[in-house]
């Protein structure tokens, strides 16, 4: 099966026009068929790989809209698959594997994971999560959100204090120094700037990323939050914009 992974992918269908394409790379054949069939059933194209460092090339040089990786593979795993991609690529991606420690989530969240799935799961689970995600991902232009605050309509660059944000561009600035973020982390980051000073539950930054037919507990927020500041640290090294109010939730200070 590696063999057959080294000249591209293992299978998968041709994407048409607007067709939105959906990587998978795992080591177990079963899984990517099945998946496959079940992505296809969706209305998207599929490109299937059965290991990290054949999948590594593919992604760079003809990106899909989103992958899946499990964790481990032979070869490469999915934990450097993802480091190495995150140096040139925002892709979003979503850990599918058969671990569930706390530290396997945290780690691959650390790397710029945007989901985290572990294995059994429920098919259903994984297709409401890739929907969201490339929801996320498509240039949005947001009306007011009850629970999760105001978002910024299109066009609209966000300044906080040394904070801006570019929606349209999916871009975000402090003190002029450029931070990367995924999706996820974008969207948590607005949800707290566009009301700087007031305290976002944990469920109402999950509202603010993630649609009501996908559960996300509170560690996965946690996680995030925790990546941002990592993020921001490394342009700042006194950054502390976002705050903690134990028991209740985060906040964001523009002082």
């Amino acid at each position: 099966m590696n063999d057959t992974a080294d000249r591209g992918p293992v299978e998968g269908t041709p994407a048409v026009d607007g067709q939105r394409v959906i990587a998978l790379v795992d080591d177990d054949r079963n899984i990517l068929t099945t998946l496959s069939i079940a992505l296809q059933a969706e209305g998207y194209a599929t490109r299937l790989y059965s290991d990290g460092e054949a999948a590594l090339a593919a992604l760079r040089q003809n990106p899909p809209d989103l992958a899946v990786f499990d964790i481990k593979m032979p070869r490469m795993d999915g934990m450097e698959l993802l480091q190495r991609l995150r140096e040139h690529s925002d892709l979003p991606v979503i850990f599918l594997t058969s671990k569930d420690q706390e530290q396997d989530e945290e780690a691959g969240l650390a790397m710029g994971a945007d989901d985290y799935i572990a294995k059994p799961f429920s098919q259903r689970l994984l297709l409401a999560r890739i929907r969201a995600i490339l929801r996320r991902s498509a240039p949005l232009a947001h009306d007011e959100d009850g629970d999760a605050g105001p978002k910024l309509a299109e066009g609209t660059i966000l300044h906080r204090g040394r904070l801006a944000m570019d929606p349209a561009r999916h871009q975000v600035t402090w003190a002029g120094k450029p931070v990367s973020l995924t999706v996820t982390e974008f969207l948590i980051l607005e949800a707290l700037a566009t009301r700087p000073g007031v305290i976002k539950s944990r469920n109402q930054l999950m509202d603010a990323a993630y649609p009501d037919d996908v559960f996300v507990d509170d560690r996965t927020v946690d996680s995030h939050i925790k990546r941002l500041r990592r993020k921001f640290r490394a342009v700042d090294g006194e950054f502390g914009a976002i705050e903690t109010l134990y028991g209740a939730g985060y906040s964001f200070a523009d002082g």
